[in-house]
């Protein structure tokens, strides 16, 4: 066995003489730990709160969009529809129009985006599945389904045959308006299911029939907006995005998920990393403890290190003595730290302990890649500390004593 290493570790799980040394080394020992333990808790937290933040978006966005690259809209064939839906790794796709218009109901008004869907849609995005109450629309009719905050604004219920829900769409055309009568498309509309998913979402769409919502627009019936597309679970999404471009000869734009919430990735990344350094700095302040418990134990076994020293070990091993002695220190108690984190994640996910409300506890996910995270912070911060605090032991130092 290497000598140091050996040395290290009789040091490492032997007690001191000196009472206050070993307080010291339990300080920096817990340190260690609770370290270790604050930093994955608070990354599988952070983990689970993104992945509840970005569930919402999940319901309305689509795994891959297709879009005009200038202007709202643009003409699709049947065979470009019929291509894209052929290429391997693709679920469905569905023909969609987004607009912002105006809403009326009982003398209150709401503007907001009417979204235009074909029959695939809901194979596309499960928003039917978010159905509050009511029922998702029938295809080729007058039906629509809102949000739960734009029926809040409107007072609005569903099946009100006494106040009608209408929709006004200005015309396209130049020119001074002579008959405001003349100036809108307008239609009468039949809420028949009402959305609820998140506050800003159960207030930003009314969802309607393609076909009306082209007839309202004044759209040909090859005019879209965008096509959503579900891929599937093994997909090689980067490989369908090059394929989708070329069937539209690169005149269109093509974004994933990621890319259609930039923002909010990138606010949620941004916080994440912030977490990560404010904890980092945490256990760097902890690891000092580590720095001074070395420092103790050079000083307190500086007899034996003169003895070592007397006997031919050169001062590079006695140094490597307290740098394994102290990575040691890191190792295990990292690891410890992470167990016991390990357990209170599981613990959470599976009996739901602390609860945001009482209907909702408090999100955490379990991921190999935070524990990775934890043992590479934790090891490589200890092995700097340990590295500082071995460098105290020198020639001078022991021909001093």
């Amino acid at each position: 066995m290497n000598f140091s290493l050996y040395i290290a570790k009789r040091y490492l799980i032997s007690a001191s003489k000196n009472n206050a040394i070993n307080i010291i080394n339990g300080i920096a020992s817990v340190g260690i730990i609770v370290g270790a333990l604050a930093l994955f808790v608070v990354l599988s937290v952070f983990s689970g709160l993104k992945d509840f933040s970005l569930s919402f978006s999940n319901d309305f966005d689509p795994d891959i969009k297709i879009s005009n690259i200038t202007g709202k809209t643009f003409l699709v064939t049947p065979q470009q529809i019929s291509k894209i839906s052929q290429l391997n790794g693709v679920f469905n796709a569905s023909r969609i129009i987004e607009e912002r218009v105006l809403f009326l109901f009982d003398g209150k008004e709401q503007v907001t985006f009417i979204k235009g869907v074909d029959s695939l849609f809901s194979k596309v995005n499960p928003v039917n599945k978010n159905i509050y109450q009511g029922e998702w629309f029938e295809p080729n009719t007058n039906q629509v389904v809102v949000g739960y905050g734009i029926c809040q604004k409107l007072s609005l219920g569903l099946f009100d045959f006494n106040h009608p829900f209408e929709v006004f769409v200005p015309k396209a055309g130049k020119g001074l308006i002579e008959n405001p009568e003349s100036a809108f498309n307008k239609c009468k509309l039949a809420p028949v299911g009402i959305y609820a998913i998140s506050e800003d979402l159960d207030s930003k769409f009314v969802f309607a029939d393609l076909g009306l919502t082209q007839s309202l627009l004044d759209y040909k019936p090859n005019q879209i907006s965008a096509i959503e597309i579900k891929l599937q679970s093994n997909a090689d999404e980067k490989t369908i995005i090059n394929q989708i471009q070329t069937i539209f000869s690169n005149k269109v734009t093509v974004k994933n998920r990621a890319q259609l919430n930039d923002s909010l990735y990138k606010m949620l990344n941004t916080e994440n990393i912030a977490v990560y350094l404010i904890f980092t700095l945490v256990i760097i302040i902890a690891l000092f403890n580590l720095i001074g418990a070395l420092i103790m134990m050079i000083l307190d076994k500086k007899n034996n290190l003169k003895t070592l020293f007397n006997l031919g070990t050169e001062v590079k091993d006695l140094r490597k003595i307290f740098f394994l002695q102290g990575t040691l220190l890191s190792v295990f108690g990292g690891i410890f730290g992470l167990i016991l984190g390990i357990i209170i994640v599981l613990l959470q996910q599976q009996f739901q302990l602390i609860m945001i409300t009482p209907t909702l506890a408090y999100p955490v996910i379990f991921s190999f890649q935070n524990v990775a995270i934890v043992l590479v912070t934790i090891i490589s911060l200890g092995v700097v500390a340990s590295w500082i605090a071995s460098s105290r032991v020198s020639k001078k130092l022991l021909e001093d004593f």
